[in-house]
C-alpha cells in the first residue's frame, strides 16, 4: 500500500484505490470472510448466521428488533438469517404472549451446545491474523474508535442535508 496522500499531493492522488481506507477495510473483511468461511464450515454455519449465535449465546432469547440493533443488520436482512439458523434447528422464533407484533429468537437446546463447538473459532482466526492478543485489542479498540466516529459524521451529514432541503 502506498503512503497517504499530504496536503501538498496532487488531488488526483485522494483518489488512488490504494489510497481509499474504506477500500482497505473492505479488502480486510473479504479476507476476513474468507477465513471465516473455512473455519465456520464445521459448525454448518456462514459468518452472518455466527455473528446472530455470538449474540444470543452472549444475551439470551431477544425480540428480533434488539438482535438487529446489536448487529446493525435491518429486519429484512436479519430475517433471512434466522430463518435460515431456525430450519437447521439451531433457534426457534416465538411471537411475544403480551405483543403479537414482536417475534423473539431463542436458542434450541442443539443451538446452546454449538457454543462448545463454536469456542476454537476466535483462536483460530487470531492465528491466522498473525497478530498477538495486545495488536489484535488495539485494532479492535481503533475500529471502535472509526465507527463511532463515522457513525456521529452521518448523524451530522444526514442533519446537514435535511436543513439544506
Amino acid at each position: 500500500m502506498t503512503a497517504s496522500p499530504t496536503p501538498k499531493t496532487a488531488a488526483a492522488d485522494w483518489l488512488r484505490l490504494d489510497n481509499q481506507v474504506c477500500f482497505a477495510l473492505h479488502a480486510a473483511s473479504r479476507a476476513f470472510n474468507g477465513v471465516y468461511r473455512v473455519i465456520l464450515k464445521d459448525l454448518g454455519l456462514t459468518y452472518p448466521q455466527y455473528l446472530v449465535m455470538l449474540v444470543l449465546w452472549e444475551q439470551g432469547d431477544l425480540p428480533v428488533k434488539q438482535l438487529g440493533e446489536h448487529l446493525r443488520l435491518d429486519s429484512g436482512t436479519l430475517s433471512p438469517l434466522v430463518k435460515r439458523l431456525e430450519a437447521a434447528g439451531l433457534v426457534r422464533r416465538e411471537r411475544s404472549a403480551r405483543d403479537e407484533r414482536s417475534v423473539w429468537v431463542r436458542l434450541t437446546e442443539e443451538g446452546a451446545e454449538l457454543r462448545e463447538r463454536a469456542g476454537e473459532v476466535p483462536r483460530r482466526i487470531a492465528a491466522a491474523t498473525g497478530f498477538d492478543p495486545a495488536e489484535i485489542g488495539e485494532l479492535r479498540e481503533r475500529l471502535d474508535r472509526l465507527t463511532a466516529a463515522l457513525d456521529a459524521a452521518s448523524v451530522t451529514t444526514s442533519a446537514q442535508s435535511a436543513e439544506s432541503e
